[in-house]
């Protein structure tokens, strides 16, 4: 068994311990193996095991790695974790089932002009600035449901909210605000969680974990 796939294993058993102490079995996290840097034939074990959600921080480096693929098996599903550019947003609809990153209107202007033009909805999610970090991308908590409405009124399938928490702080203190937020929001999905917290996401109920290291190993 490759060690990649030995590695997803171990994690989903993780993943279900952590869910019987908690006595949580409502959500069962979707994983998505984190595959940006990574060659295809480094990908292509968990692929041929079955697991279907990976992700991708560029946009070029994804058509060239999973266009092919794409094409050939249809139960794969592509979520772009990274910044969009609105000058990607056209080919971007083409590849990508969900976007983790929308986060300014100009962003969701494009999106929604460019969904009419393909017959296409992606599965979007609002990235929140969830520690108002200048540096970080998102949008504010006081702006959050504001650029929600918004949203809306442009047809955007929003499905969920995303973060990334601040590196510092107690990731647990934000993924408490998020589950918050999606239930006053009453939206589907959380993506948050990674290979350093991901554990302490499924405690409030993280639907999408992005889980990139623990699954294919250090970058270069």
């Amino acid at each position: 068994m490759h060690k990649s796939v030995q590695n997803l294993i171990n994690i989903q058993n993780l993943i279900k311990s952590k869910q019987s102490v908690l006595k949580n079995h409502k959500v069962i996290p979707q994983i998505i193996a984190v595959s940006k840097t990574f060659k295809i034939n480094h990908i292509l074990p968990l692929i041929e095991y079955g697991h279907t959600d990976y992700g991708e921080n560029k946009v070029q480096e994804a058509i060239e790695k999973w266009s092919e693929i794409k094409y050939n098996n249809d139960k794969i599903k592509l979520h772009l974790i990274g910044k969009l550019q609105t000058n990607k947003v056209k080919v971007s609809l083409k590849l990508f089932d969900y976007i983790h990153s929308l986060d300014n209107e100009k962003l969701a202007r494009k999106i929604s002009e460019e969904q009419k033009k393909q017959n296409l909805k992606p599965k979007l999610f609002i990235q929140v600035n969830i520690g108002n970090e200048s540096q970080k991308n998102g949008i504010h908590i006081k702006k959050l449901n504001e650029f929600y409405d918004y949203c809306k009124q442009l047809n955007l399938n929003i499905v969920g909210i995303m973060c990334i928490p601040p590196i510092d702080d107690d990731p647990e203190i934000s993924f408490s605000r998020m589950n918050y937020f999606k239930k006053e929001m009453k939206l589907k999905e959380l993506s948050m969680g990674m290979s350093s917290d991901y554990l302490d996401a499924i405690k409030y109920n993280s639907t999408f974990l992005r889980i990139g290291s623990s699954i294919f190993g250090a970058r270069n």
